[in-house]
């Protein structure tokens, strides 16, 4: 005899899909920076390792902002799950306007580790920086598809696609923030306590 699946049980077997599938990518990008971070701790034995090298303080500003990414996405998450459409969308833009900033930060931090005489690439390059490099733009690079999923996510709210009981784009766009969000926190600390 079929089992015949009922709205809710096939939204619910759904939403779970597409958070395993989430689940499963961010696994996978953890364990590419986690060889990342291993070569960076084998590389720190090299004669040509910068000793007294210090992160940017440009990097100090764009962690908070990150940070501050995962408490927007969080507060338009429960705005939503209350049919708050007006806090959700302010917290969603609030949340794309910290990602910017975000970017636009490591840029900054970038550019002064340049003005300091240190490069990424070429003969005044040295090991160290290049890592650096490296590991923020590969994070930034998850981060732009992180910015592409809440511009979509963003254009689906102002379609009205998003209610207190259809909150699966908004959930997968925190899922994925959040992790974002605390990877580049655990990048920072291991640049800064390991460098």
């Amino acid at each position: 005899m079929e089992m015949i699946m009922t709205a809710a049980e096939q939204k619910s077997r759904t939403a779970r899909s597409y958070k395993l599938i989430l689940l499963f990518a961010m696994v996978s990008m953890t364990m590419m920076f986690a060889g990342l971070t291993s070569a960076f701790v084998v590389s720190k034995s090299r004669a040509d390792w910068l000793k007294n090298f210090q992160l940017p303080i440009a990097f100090y500003y764009s962690t908070a902002a990150i940070i501050g990414c995962s408490v927007t996405f969080y507060l338009a998450k429960k705005a939503i799950q209350k049919d708050n459409q007006t806090q959700t969308t302010m917290f969603l833009l609030a949340t794309l306007a910290l990602g910017i900033l975000f970017v636009f930060l490591q840029f900054a931090g970038f550019g002064e580790i340049v003005e300091s005489g240190y490069y990424f690439t070429g003969s005044g390059s040295s090991i160290t920086t290049t890592f650096l490099y490296v590991v923020t733009v590969v994070h930034l690079i998850h981060l732009a598809g992180g910015v592409i999923s809440l511009l979509i996510i963003i254009y689906n709210h102002f379609k009205q696609k998003y209610n207190s009981s259809q909150t699966l784009g908004i959930e997968l766009g925190a899922m994925y923030w959040h992790f974002l969000d605390l990877l580049w926190v655990y990048l920072f600390l291991f640049l800064y306590f390991f460098k």
